[in-house]
């Protein structure tokens, strides 16, 4: 009986040992590997960052080299003028587009008004430039009428500019009436081409 128990203590004993000599494996993590790839994302972050900076630099010089042509271009169409009415020396351009109105109307027709956005972007991209606008009537219709209604149109045209963001400060207006006709015939024709507003450069 004894020798029996004997035994089991002997072997509870061997298998303690067993399980104190067999430790639990320890899982070691890369760290120099994962520290690597860490490096690694931020450099290609960094190379990232710089090359979208050296883009926009550079889309900001050709804006501001587009920008010096074009102004240059314009200054090359520009005509310098001197009419009664108008305070020293005004300037022409034949990039400035007149827009045309119906009889007796004062409202922007749909088709001129991609005439009044052309005329908007040309303006600013020369934003020490002021204008003003003439309004033009046709023979038709007492003079003092014609003058109210050239007035409006010009208005007309000045207050679309603005709302394209144009600055009112840059815009004059006068109105001419029926007495600078562009065109002197005396038919529809004729009638169509003096019923419009013209724009011109105030020089500085």
């Amino acid at each position: 009986m004894v020798g029996k128990s004997l035994s089991i203590i002997i072997l509870v004993l061997c298998f303690g040992l067993i399980l104190t000599g067999c430790p639990k494996k320890t899982v070691v993590k890369d760290e120099p590997a994962a520290k690597k790839s860490q490096e690694l994302a931020a450099e290609r972050e960094r190379a990232a960052k710089e090359k979208e900076a050296k883009e926009k630099e550079l889309a900001a010089i050709r804006e501001k080299e587009a920008k010096k042509t074009s102004e240059k271009e314009f200054e090359k169409t520009l005509v310098s003028k001197r009419e009664p009415g108008i305070q020293g020396e005004f300037l022409e351009s034949n990039l400035l587009k007149d827009i045309h109105f119906d009889f007796d109307k004062f409202d922007i027709r749909s088709g001129d008004t991609e005439i009044l956005r052309g005329n908007a972007a040309l303006l600013a991209k020369n934003p020490n430039m002021k204008i003003q606008i003439e309004g033009h009537c046709d023979e038709r219709g007492t003079s003092e009428y014609n003058l109210a209604l050239g007035e409006r149109r010009a208005n007309s045209a000045k207050e679309y500019l603005v709302s394209l963001g144009m600055s009112a400060d840059r815009i004059s207006t006068i109105s001419y009436g029926k007495e600078k006709p562009l065109d002197p015939g005396h038919n529809e024709e004729a009638w169509g081409k003096n019923r419009r507003g013209h724009f011109i450069i105030l020089s500085k």
